[in-house]
């Protein structure tokens, strides 16, 4: 939201010498998050003069159309003779009044203006338009013509308020009010200690018989319209300059005077309005919801199919808006503005309603941003009464005695809070004074002594429970005034054993290469089909968020893959090609049975039994570890020619995991999803399937558009966690020497290495320090069909002793005993 500074000080009486930085950091304290002060004018230096041009000659010779003028600038460029102008605009004609910038002025931008030579002619300053001037938008798409009246000579930086400063302001979800240049000021006040003249304090008159018909069939969508006529509009009538260049500072575009002023009173009491051309409304004027498969063209041109939950404003015909949203283009008035009685309508429609209307047709608009947040009914009368009396003023209508009100019956909200609450929440004593005292100043009523009992005003509909009246005591009394106090655990826990892992792991993946790649939890359904997951496939089950950031990234995942896959190509597309990523993190997956999560005191420490209501309500969330690679693993150079990432890598980025938690991991061939089918591994527990590496899928690095031959590995660190012993005993070092065994073993093709790796660990014995496959080999001529060799190296020792070769001898004989039991391997002769 951008609030002018000159507009905020008509209803504040800011100190003369407060910059807009000054109150920056006034709202910035209260809460507000004001994101830039923009200086309006910074750097413009005059002579910047209102002129009137007296002649016109066509250039004809060049390529576009270039026009050669003389302008009456008064006694502004110290002769009074006439100044000769070149310009190319084609907006104007003899005897407009225009903007003309003088030689020696500065416009934005550090552009100096100076006499200079073009297209034959010598040019003495320039005739300007409103983005030259840094106005904004103003729909002409030339320069400036300024109203008949305007005196010539006259000072235009004064005229058009070109020299401000406004504040842009990021307005939260809950807080409507701040829509407002109304709300900023109510806001503004409070910071300073100001009383605040409220612009919405206006005489209205009461509703009578004579005001335009209207039908409300829905009293919880609308439970409010206010309808008031104004006739008699004179059709020359045009925005004054003062109003257009308040709603270009606040980034609004002029339209024609009736759109003009509700666009103005929106902005400036928060209250969307909507002008209808009476003489294209056809009786009475109705609000209902809308039947299933209506259309309506609205006022962007675009035919809308409305859904059975739409708030539509009707007439006879039918459908003539989207309530709370847009108009419909069979009421609207011109552009041109060229209508003599406006129907003014003030409602306020359900936020609820009016959100899900505008993200069905995906329709944001002023006024949608306003009704989702938050709009204050009472203000409605006002507003409409504003506008009356604004199109009376500058276009000469007339405003009819009627007025129609349609209100639905509703009682003010109230709060009971302990008037201690907001101490209790912020660990500070306020006391009652001080509590009374901020609620009061943002428009409550406040009665009682302990227990207060608070009416919350109306344009306050986010305050609904006692912790929203504590945050507001709070924010008001200044965040930056709370105490930061360090918890104090008792001393000798430190970290607990699982975040010791975590830690370990990710220093683990970091020392070998990996960079931490943290992504959004959130994902699309139709990334299960690009990682090729089966129908059935549980982690095809997700939890929905109800209220997502992005619409095509509804679920929570399932899986750190998407994530890490999109970061990887991101990386790549932006020339990094040798990649080395990791995350872990929560992936989420749904209980069978739902339950609704309890809302938890604020006020004290919830109880075992509370905390564990609201873990059952929670969905299950296994912590993962994933990784993936592309490009080259070892750089090629003077010190040899490096080699690729490949599957083996990721399947040692799993194996390192598991060594940090101290768990014998078992690698063997496996398949799923999304990974190559005969280039994945499993990793097992037990028999516990807890995590895949491998070469992805030529499909999935299609779908994904990664790097051919990426490698990845996911794996469930909670599972890894649980199998582990807590704390690694570090093993004994014996002084004595090993004695190495190496053995070829000649298997079926079809059994695994680990089965048979497995084997050799337990017919060896406790002899046996450790085992390593060193050589696979294959040829149907020595070894028979579908046969393959095995080999591994066999490491004995002991720790209180040497060795004898009958020893070592006798444990490897042992191993290659159990492996040829349980697999068919037989030595290779």
């Amino acid at each position: 939201m951008r609030i002018p500074l000159s507009w905020l000080r008509e209803y504040v009486d800011l100190p003369a010498t407060e910059t807009g930085r000054d109150v920056q950091a006034k709202l910035v304290s209260a809460g507000l998050e004001v994101e830039t002060v923009e200086q309006l004018g910074d750097g413009l230096k005059g002579p910047l003069v209102v002129g009137q041009v007296l002649t016109i000659e066509e250039l004809t010779e060049f390529k576009k159309p270039i026009r050669f003028c003389t302008v009456d600038v008064g006694t502004a460029n110290g002769t009074g003779e006439p100044q000769e102008i070149v310009c190319g605009a084609r907006n104007f004609a003899v005897g407009d009044k225009v903007v003309v910038v003088l030689p020696g002025a500065v416009l934005p931008g550090d552009f100096a203006i100076a006499a200079r030579k073009t297209y034959g002619k010598t040019s003495h300053g320039m005739i300007c338009s409103s983005d030259e001037l840094g106005m904004g938008d103003d729909g002409t798409k030339g320069i400036i013509v300024l109203p008949p009246e305007t005196e010539v000579g006259k000072d235009a930086i004064e005229l058009l308020q070109l020299v401000d400063e406004v504040l842009d302001i990021a307005v939260t979800a809950n807080r409507g009010d701040w829509l407002s240049v109304r709300g900023v000021a109510r806001e503004t006040a409070i910071a300073y200690g100001l009383p605040l003249s409220d612009p919405a304090l206006l005489d209205v008159p009461g509703p009578n018989a004579y005001g335009y018909p209207v039908q409300v069939s829905d009293p919880f969508g609308c439970d409010r319209f206010t309808a008031r006529t104004v006739t008699g509009l004179s059709p020359e009538a045009r925005s004054p300059i003062w109003l257009t260049r308040r709603l270009q500072k606040v980034g609004i575009r002029p339209i024609s005077l009736a759109v003009d002023v509700t666009n103005y009173v929106m902005t400036e009491l928060g209250q969307p309005l909507h002008a209808y051309d009476r003489s294209l409304v056809q009786g009475t004027i109705g609000v209902r919801r809308a039947a299933e498969g209506e259309k309506l063209v609205t006022l962007d041109a675009v035919e809308r199919t409305l859904h059975a939950e739409d708030l539509v404003i009707t007439d006879e015909r039918g459908p003539i808006g989207l309530a709370g949203v847009m108009g419909g283009a069979n009421t609207e008035i011109d552009d041109d503005g060229a209508t003599g009685d406006v129907v003014i309508e003030a409602a306020h429609f359900d936020a609820v309603t009016v959100a899900r209307t505008a993200r069905r047709h995906k329709l944001s608009s002023e006024a949608s941003r306003r009704f989702e947040r938050g709009v204050d009914p009472q203000a409605a009368s006002a507003a409409a009464q504003r506008a009356v009396d604004l199109l009376v003023l500058l276009a000469g209508g007339t405003a009819e005695a009627g007025v129609t009100e349609v209100i639905a019956p509703s009682a003010p909200h109230t709060i009971a809070i302990p008037a201690d609450h907001p101490d209790k929440v912020a660990g500070v004593t306020y006391g009652r004074e001080t509590v009374v005292r901020r609620l009061q100043q943002i428009g409550c009523d406040v009665y009682g002594q302990d227990e207060l009992i608070v009416t919350v005003p109306s344009w306050r509909p986010d305050l609904v429970a006692p912790n929203d009246l504590a945050e507001e005591v709070i924010r008001l009394e200044g965040y930056e005034n709370l105490p930061s106090t360090l918890p104090k655990p008792p001393a000798g826990r430190g970290l607990t054993g699982r975040q010791r892992l975590h830690r370990r792991v990710g220093r683990s993946l970091a020392g070998a290469g990996y960079v931490e790649a943290p992504s959004y939890p959130f994902i699309g359904e139709q990334v299960f089909d690009q990682l090729l997951l089966d129908a059935g496939d549980l982690n095809r089950r997700v939890v929905k968020l109800t209220n997502p950031l992005n619409d095509e990234e509804p679920a929570l995942r399932t899986s750190l893959l998407p994530g890490l896959l999109g970061a990887l190509r991101r990386n790549d597309g932006r020339g990094s090609h040798d990649l080395a990523l990791f995350e872990t993190g929560l992936v989420f997956h749904p209980r069978d049975e739902q339950a609704v999560a309890a809302v938890l005191p604020v006020d004290r420490r919830p109880t075992d039994e509370e905390l564990a209501s609201l873990d059952a309500a929670l969905p299950v969330q296994p912590r993962h570890v994933g990784a993936v690679l592309a490009g080259a693993r070892e750089q090629a150079g003077w010190w040899g020619k490096g080699r690729p990432a490949d599957w083996a890598d990721a399947v040692e980025a799993g194996r390192a995991v598991a060594r940090e938690a101290g768990v014998e991991l078992v690698v063997r061939q496996g398949q799923y999803g999304p990974w190559h089918p005969g280039r994945c591994a499993e990793f097992v527990i037990g028999e516990t399937v807890v995590g895949y590496a491998g070469e992805l899928h030529p499909r999935v690095v299609k779908a994904f558009g990664l790097p051919a031959r990426t490698a990845a590995m996911e794996i469930d660190l909670d599972a890894v966690e649980s199998a582990g012993a807590g704390f690694l005993d570090a093993p004994r070092i014996s002084s004595f020497p090993v004695a190495t065994q190496d053995v070829a073993l000649v298997v079926e093709k079809s059994v695994p290495a680990a089965v048979v790796e497995a084997a050799l660990r337990e017919g060896a014995g406790e002899l046996l320090e450790a085992v390593r496959l060193f050589d696979v080999y294959e040829n149907a001529e020595q070894l028979g069909e579908g046969r393959k060799s095995l080999a591994y190296a066999l490491r004995f020792r002991a720790g209180d002793r040497t060795l004898t070769v009958d020893e070592a001898s006798a444990a490897r004989d042992a191993a290659v005993a159990l492996a040829g039991e349980r697999t068919g391997a037989v030595l290779r002769g």
